[in-house]
């Protein structure tokens, strides 16, 4: 975001702020939010963490301080934002879900629609202190972790093999070790360990599949058109196909080659164009996706075969 447009945020007086500082006077991060206590509902309208102090913990940390605040301050239950693809996954780990459940009627009209953005939804639970929840866990884990040690001997060191105590290190038989035995480990479970989990262009695919999805014109696409929006869609469209489908079939091998992966994105474009005037935002997306998926696809030698379709 430009530094002016991050500044009429912060300083905002409909908005409040969080921040995290450290003394003398080093700003690590902060979260400007608006509050609608009618509504019962806030919007997180700018959170970040200077680049060198992300993946220590703050970013949660700040998010845990507005959690409980907001809660003892205000009726606010709710917490709604439009978060980039880079920050999609911190906010998942802070409990918002793309799956909004609070009605269109609350919220629609009062936040802002940021094209590009997915809209987040995180409810609070009235009894959890957000701020205590690390040491919660903390209990939680040790509470089944000594109901473990009741029913498994996993958390027993066993010595090494006495073949190996003089340092030299010789093959051994696995089966030769009686706490090896015990476990009922054989070598046919080791064989099965080592087998892939999927096909041999599973990480080529997936890597494709990111690039399209993580492009600025491919936010009409990444989930299947809700039916309620648009409800005449499925009555044009007869095989309908959205980049979240395709990472699902992605991840239950369904695409056994780069051309089934290729026509599955080219159904996409086709069924946009079929729905779509030439001169709405959603064709002219389609059109600039499609160019940008042949720039990529001319990049991977072994995939040359597709370019003559």
């Amino acid at each position: 975001m430009p530094k002016d447009y991050i500044a009429r945020l912060v300083y905002d007086r409909a908005h409040l702020s969080l921040a995290i500082v450290k003394m003398p006077l080093e700003i690590i991060g902060g979260i400007t939010f608006r509050e609608f206590r009618d509504r019962k509902f806030a919007e997180i309208v700018f959170c970040a963490v200077t680049s060198d102090q992300q993946v220590k913990g703050y970013g949660a940390h700040l998010m845990a301080h507005l959690k409980d605040y907001v809660r003892a301050t205000s009726p606010v239950m709710h917490f709604l934002t439009y978060a980039d693809n880079y920050a999609t996954g911190y906010f998942q780990k802070q409990g918002f879900t793309k799956e909004i459940t609070l009605e269109k009627s609350i919220w629609m009209g009062y936040i802002k629609d940021y094209e590009g953005g997915t809209l987040m939804q995180c409810s609070m639970l009235p009894r959890i202190r957000y701020l205590e929840v690390g040491r919660m866990l903390l209990k939680q884990k040790e509470t089944v972790q000594a109901k473990i040690r009741l029913l498994s001997k996993s958390h027993i060191i066993h010595q090494p093999s006495q073949q190996w105590t003089n340092g030299v290190i010789t093959p051994i038989d696995p089966l030769s070790i009686p706490a090896i035995r015990a476990t009922g480990w054989s070598p046919d479970m080791d064989t099965l360990a080592r087998q892939p989990r999927h096909g041999p262009h599973f990480n080529e695919l997936r890597r494709f599949l990111y690039q399209i999805r993580n492009h600025k014109q491919a936010w009409p696409f990444l989930n299947p058109v809700n039916k309620d929006e648009v409800p005449d869609y499925y009555n044009v469209i007869e095989s309908p196909m959205d980049l979240s489908t395709m990472e699902e079939r992605l991840e239950q091998d369904f695409y056994s080659a780069p051309r089934e992966l290729v026509g599955d994105l080219k159904l996409i474009f086709s069924n946009c164009r079929k729905y779509n005037d030439a001169t709405t935002v959603y064709h002219k997306c389609a059109v600039r996706l499609e160019k940008y998926m042949w720039s990529l696809i001319k990049e991977i030698p072994e995939w040359f075969d597709l370019l003559e379709e």
